[in-house]
């Protein structure tokens, strides 16, 4: 058995019928795949925050980046491509468009929540003064439902 059709059969475990009454089968997929990620993307980003980063600016000798704006960059990639592998091969595994459509408007739909996420940590961080990494979760909170109506009606669109 495949990894995808492991995890999509683990999650649908989980899809009862008061569930299932409520919620569409796809969107259920895609909130536990999109959910795991983000989780993902909250313990990376504190351990790198508070263990590689060190709560310092990153000095790179042509920019200096502010620590949250460096975490953010340093995790951004492990979550992107797992982000990408969930939502292809489990949550809209029924897209026929090819996986180099697919890649290239995950990238597209990505650069946007990167940019909220990078707008919401500047204001959450710098001008609220909260601390980071709950300055990332709220920020992550709120481009979750951009994500999911992007990726759903863009990315992953069914042919007509």
């Amino acid at each position: 058995m495949k990894l995808a059709e492991l995890i999509t059969r683990t999650i649908e475990y989980f899809y009862i019928k008061p569930v299932q009454r409520f919620v569409p089968r796809t969107t259920f997929l895609y909130g536990v795949c999109g959910g795991a990620n983000l989780v993902l993307n909250w313990v990376l980003y504190f351990f790198v925050f508070h263990f590689v980063v060190r709560q310092e600016v990153v000095d790179l000798g042509f920019v200096a980046i502010s620590a949250h704006i460096a975490t953010m960059l340093l995790t951004f990639p492990i979550t992107f491509f797992t982000g990408f592998w969930l939502q292809k091969n489990v949550s809209f595994s029924d897209s026929p468009l090819t996986t180099g459509t697919k890649l290239f408007r995950y990238a597209l739909t990505v650069a946007g929540s990167l940019l909220l996420n990078y707008v919401g940590l500047k204001f959450f961080v710098e001008w609220c003064h909260i601390y980071p990494t709950p300055s990332q979760i709220i920020t992550s909170l709120i481009s979750v439902v951009y994500s999911y109506f992007v990726q759903r009606y863009y990315t992953f669109k069914k042919a007509i």
